[in-house]
């Protein structure tokens, strides 16, 4: 007896044929309202080849490196301090955002919309904000950075812990143990290295957005990047672009070693 070859395509119904076809126009639609452009695709390699050329070699200069030294310095600083300032106050704000924890279905709505918002606001834009608060300066991108880490833990750290093992908070509410005591006590434990992997993960966030912020006055190398381009002064910008890698990569590369050393550990 023999066995018929599986499908490997099912004729999709006419309500599937028109929402694939809705979506290829919705792209075509976006690619036009973006401006795409083969003709403009085929003739930038030469452009591009351009820039290298002039970019290179970069301007490794004792002067140069040492105010983008400076400058790269500070982006850290911005960064560290944005990052965990936003982590340790994400903590009571996902404990509001955390359904079935504390506060009820209302709060954890309203905190949820709040986080939403701040999530769905550019890191970029909310350094203009303090700009305007706060003034020019690096102060401005570390209370952006703060804002923007509460946005994404606050989210992330509520999820964990509604995820965390239900065990042994169940066996403390049985013995008549407060919310807030199995929260301290089962919840958050439970939920500990997932909080760990998010705050390092927000580390590497912060670390990227810092390096940009600079081009609205907000502190750091984004400003020396500005300028570089600005002024045609091709092989500082493509130094600083080498920087920025480099100390980027460099963060990702220890943050996933200590991610994996310290949630090793902790299991």
């Amino acid at each position: 007896m023999t066995s018929l070859p599986p499908h490997r395509y099912e004729r999709p119904s006419a309500i599937a044929f028109l929402g694939y076809a809705l979506g290829l126009a919705i792209i075509f639609w976006c690619l036009a309202g973006a401006g795409f452009s083969l003709e403009k695709v085929m003739t930038s390699p030469p452009r591009f080849a351009d820039f290298m050329t002039r970019a290179f070699p970069p301007n490794l200069q004792p002067d140069v490196l040492t105010r983008l030294g400076g400058k790269m310095v500070e982006t850290l600083q911005i960064a560290v301090a944005g990052a965990v300032i936003g982590v340790i106050l994400s903590l009571p704000v996902a404990l509001l955002a955390a359904r079935r924890l504390i506060v009820g279905n209302g709060v954890n709505q309203a905190v949820r919309t709040s986080l939403s918002f701040v999530r769905a606001v550019p890191d970029i834009a909310w350094a203009l904000v303090f700009v305007v608060a706060v003034g020019l300066g690096p102060f401005a991108g570390m209370l952006a950075i703060v804002i923007d880490t509460i946005g994404f833990c606050g989210r992330f750290f509520a999820d964990d812990m509604e995820a965390a093992d239900t065990g042994p908070a169940e066996s403390l509410t049985a013995t008549g143990a407060r919310k807030i005591d199995v929260v301290a006590c089962a919840t958050i434990p439970a939920a500990m290295p997932a909080f760990v992997s998010t705050s390092l993960f927000a580390l590497e966030k912060a670390v990227r957005s810092s390096t940009i912020l600079g081009l609205v006055g907000a502190g750091g190398i984004g400003i020396e990047l500005k300028v570089g381009f600005d002024l045609f002064d091709y092989p500082t910008a493509m130094t600083v672009i080498l920087m920025i890698a480099v100390v980027v990569i460099g963060i990702e590369q220890l943050s996933g070693w200590a991610r994996t050393r310290i949630i090793g550990d902790q299991r």
